[in-house]
């Protein structure tokens, strides 16, 4: 999917995730538990870098992803039309603790991330619908615990 695609998806990829999260999934025992407070965090200083007015406050994933959604939300016309100038915007470049890199790369970057997050979401939904066992209590990756 190319980066219009996932621009087209975001607000709907942000509804699964919180929804997911609201219905009680636990999502310690993944990745997500570690990515998404810093994937928001991330995409919320490349939106503040183009002219955005995120600031976040809170820690935990569903608080951080809450807090932004709810700004995201206040202004959700100002944050589209500023996404759509960084995708078209080919030379803005921002300074990351790596180094500098391209803001619009940047975006597409956490745009894929969300996307993918939310395919991953609708996954845990469909396993506790179907009554499977958390990945925790699974037995995989019983071998490796002592």
């Amino acid at each position: 999917m190319e980066a219009a695609g996932y621009y087209q998806q975001f607000e709907r990829n942000l509804e699964i995730i919180l929804s997911g999260l609201e219905a009680g999934l636990d999502i310690r025992s993944t990745a997500l538990g570690t990515s998404l407070p810093l994937e928001v965090y991330v995409l919320s200083e490349v939106l503040n870098q183009g002219g955005g007015q995120f600031q976040l406050t809170t820690e935990g994933a569903f608080d951080r992803l809450r807090e932004f959604y709810a700004q995201f939300r206040q202004n959700e016309a100002g944050t589209e039309a500023l996404m759509q100038r960084i995708l078209a915007d080919k030379k803005d470049i921002m300074r990351t603790p790596e180094g500098r890199v391209l803001t619009k790369e940047m975006l597409i970057r956490r745009l894929e991330y969300f996307n993918e997050a939310a395919r991953q979401v609708n996954v845990m939904r469909n396993q506790h619908a179907l009554g499977s066992p958390p990945q925790s209590r699974s037995g995989v990756g019983a071998a490796l615990q002592k």
